[in-house]
């Protein structure tokens, strides 16, 4: 089953790249659902604290060391059902609707197997939601290297992804923060699937992945390795700092603002993250794409994540503010937006096409290493911390090491226009 290539893909018009963002979209709302309803819902729900919240938030690095790699090494090589990137796409949108669809009920599933402790159960659970997401987002953003040519409508791939996903995720997190997390999850399985299943057969992949230069027939010449260790190095401390946001924020500001409320816990970091993908969506492609024409990508990103690291000290500064907080995370968007769009651009031109779903993979230890360190490490520090206010500490100094590594270490592959 091969689909014949469409007007709007062959003239790479503007509603292709639409299309094209929502497999990303699928995984990037699974995410989404995560990070604003796990660590809420095993705290209130099922008694977590923070230590045993962090160890179940370790089967995502765990699922994405296996998964990409896997995945990305897999696709890279494979043809079914009309497609190279397209069965990964198919099988994590599945698996992620199932697992989020269990998160309301680990307590029945863990009785039903005759289990006392919930947290082996909310391990399996999140190890598959991680899995599946995994699987799925490498293939993903795989497929738009695929089916762009390299520089500018590569960078309008990536960015356009991102303002997709993240128009989404904005909707996800405020869903979360007034309706509920509950209404959340459902929803998020709803809109994975669709947006999973279907597009994929709507996109046409190249059977063979043609080389974009002569040395593209040559992984070793291709293949930038000093260049790519110097970004994966960049960018696992901007994970560092950006997961520690993302499961522990909760936790900082149930103290700073002394909030007593589950609703009310649940509420601000939905708000607060709804803020954050607001300025990440809109940000890609009316601004920053336009900036790395002009100044170049690596510029451009290491001054937004320096951004990033500034605003998460004002996060400190605005005490028990709600609003302090939330002015905040607009500036802390600005990072964001670039977290989620340029280093896959980046990335892409410093390895060879023909492997490209592999090196996603090994990109994306860059990411899942830091967050083991989050998960196994951070959360007994945070547990024990009587000051909470060292979660945003260690946000800022992570992100700030970010910056200064990718300016420092970081080459521009391609001059700016």
């Amino acid at each position: 089953m091969e689909t014949k290539t469409s007007a709007i893909q062959r003239r790479l018009a503007t509603p292709f790249y639409i299309l094209l963002s929502l497999p990303a979209t699928a995984m990037g709302f699974a995410l989404c659902v995560q990070i604003s309803a796990l660590s809420w819902i095993l705290s209130t729900k099922y008694g977590l604290n923070l230590e045993e919240i962090g160890y179940v938030w370790m089967a995502g690095p765990l699922a994405g060391i296996v998964g990409q790699l896997l995945a990305g090494y897999i696709s890279d090589g494979l043809w079914a059902i009309g497609g190279r990137r397209r069965p990964m796409i198919l099988v994590g949108g599945l698996f992620a609707g199932i697992a989020m669809l269990c998160l309301p009920y680990l307590d029945v599933i863990s009785a039903s197997l005759g289990f006392t402790d919930i947290i082996g159960v909310a391990l399996v659970v999140a190890l598959v939601l991680d899995l599946a997401i995994n699987v799925g987002f490498g293939p993903t953003r795989s497929i738009i290297a695929d089916v762009t040519p390299e520089g500018d409508p590569r960078t309008k791939g990536f960015t356009m992804m991102q303002t997709v996903s993240g128009a989404f995720g904005v909707v996800a997190y405020l869903i979360g923060a007034f309706l509920g997390n509950y209404t959340l999850i459902y929803i998020g399985v709803g809109f994975t699937l669709i947006f999973s299943l279907i597009p994929p057969f709507f996109i046409s992949e190249p059977r063979e992945l043609a080389a974009e230069t002569d040395e593209d027939n040559n992984d070793a010449t291709n293949t930038n390795l000093p260049q790519l260790l110097a970004i994966y190095a960049a960018h696992a401390f901007t994970w560092l700092g950006v997961q520690t946001m993302f499961v522990f924020l909760f936790a900082y500001v149930k103290q700073a603002m002394s909030i007593t409320n589950d609703d009310q816990l649940g509420q601000v970091p939905g708000i607060s993250f709804a803020i954050l993908n607001t300025v990440g969506f809109l940000l890609p492609a009316l601004v920053l794409e336009p900036l790395a024409k002009k100044w170049g990508r690596v510029r451009v990103h290491a001054a937004c994540i320096g951004i990033m690291a500034l605003s998460y000290f004002a996060v400190v500064g605005a005490g028990n503010s709600f609003l302090g907080v939330y002015i905040s995370m607009v500036f802390i968007g600005i990072g964001w937006a670039a977290v989620v769009s340029l280093p896959f651009a980046i990335m892409s031109e410093y390895v060879n096409r023909k492997r490209m779903g592999l090196w996603m993979g090994i990109f994306n230890l860059s990411v899942v290493l830091p967050q083991l360190v989050v998960s196994g490490v951070f959360g007994r520090i945070f547990e024990n911390a009587a000051d909470k206010t060292l979660i945003i500490y260690v946000c800022g100094s992570s992100l700030a090491i970010s910056a200064i590594l990718w300016a420092v270490l970081v080459k521009e592959k391609r001059n700016p226009a």
